[in-house]
């Protein structure tokens, strides 16, 4: 199957409330042109340095979604184009993007990455953290960026009643925070989901899924 046959298969399976991020990373431009091609506006990278090199070669309509882990001392290199950051666990990030967005005259719009998986490894806050961040004065003070929603990362498992466990525990965080709207805080986003789990993350209430292997085919780890 092509990267175009592979698209159109996903977005036949995806209601029409559900945005489609093509997860890009280490994927080389070409691949990314056929699906751009394909109609494909949406990419993820989880590296800053391959997103500005990507982003400087290809059409200026794309939108581009920073899904991976972010150091703070990068967040310059992409403030003047990010679209959407999904991986927001902390409030001293906010705030250097904040101030990264500011020099641009633009306002970030951003996720809040919320810790649903078992397993230590996988970055987040609590929704306790992020009820706590969304609340605070220090937070209202951010004027150029806007939380608009939550993304969570399940466990890395075969078990589907785990799995649904921790997207049910996204979608209760949500609930909850939803009705903390203030000037720079409006959710309407549910990140979760990938290529192996999607159709169980949109079950389970799922606005915007990151699929790459399905798309571009298996990771190339060799660069």
């Amino acid at each position: 199957m092509s990267i175009n046959q592979n698209l159109q298969f996903i977005q036949s399976q995806l209601p029409e409330h559900v945005t489609l991020v093509a997860v890009s990373k280490t994927k080389p431009v070409s691949d990314l042109m056929e699906a751009y091609h394909a109609g494909q506006r949406i990419f993820g990278e989880n590296k800053i340095q391959e997103m500005v090199e990507k982003h400087e070669q290809m059409p200026k309509d794309i939108e581009w979604h920073m899904i991976g882990h972010v150091q703070r001392n990068k967040v310059k290199y992409m403030a003047e184009f990010v679209s959407l950051i999904h991986a927001v666990d902390s409030f001293k990030l906010l705030n250097e993007i904040n101030k990264q967005a500011k020099k641009h005259d633009r306002i970030i719009k951003c996720l809040l990455q919320i810790k649903i998986a078992e397993e230590d490894t996988k970055f987040g806050m609590s929704s306790t953290d992020a009820k706590e961040l969304i609340t605070s004065e220090e937070f209202s003070a951010l004027t150029n960026v806007c939380i608009t929603g939550v993304m969570g990362m399940a466990t890395f498992t075969d078990d589907t009643n785990q799995i649904e466990k921790e997207f049910n525990r996204l979608k209760t965080t949500f609930e909850d925070l939803k009705h903390l709207k203030t000037n720079n805080c409006e959710l309407k986003t549910i990140s979760m989901g990938m290529s192996g789990d999607y159709k169980l993350a949109i079950t389970c209430g799922s606005t915007m899924v990151r699929v790459g292997s399905s798309i571009f085919g298996v990771r190339n780890y060799s660069h």
